[in-house]
């Protein structure tokens, strides 16, 4: 299901990064995020609900752009 606020969602295991990147353009990695968290987010029917209460606040990030 597409998101109102999430454009895209690209996951690296090798460095457990998750990168947003927003309907607006802004683009965010989160750092240390577990694959399964990735999957459960990637499976959400809001992945806007599911990132502001599961990723933000519980994972350091790093704003790219």
């Amino acid at each position: 299901m597409p998101s109102s606020v999430v454009a895209h969602m690209i996951y690296k295991a090798e460095t457990r990064t998750l990168r947003i990147i927003f309907v607006s353009g802004m683009v965010y990695d989160y750092k240390d995020v577990p694959e399964e968290e990735y999957l459960a987010m990637k499976s959400s029917g809001s992945k806007g609900t599911y990132l502001n209460t599961h990723i933000k606040g519980h994972y350091d990030f790093e704003k790219i752009s």
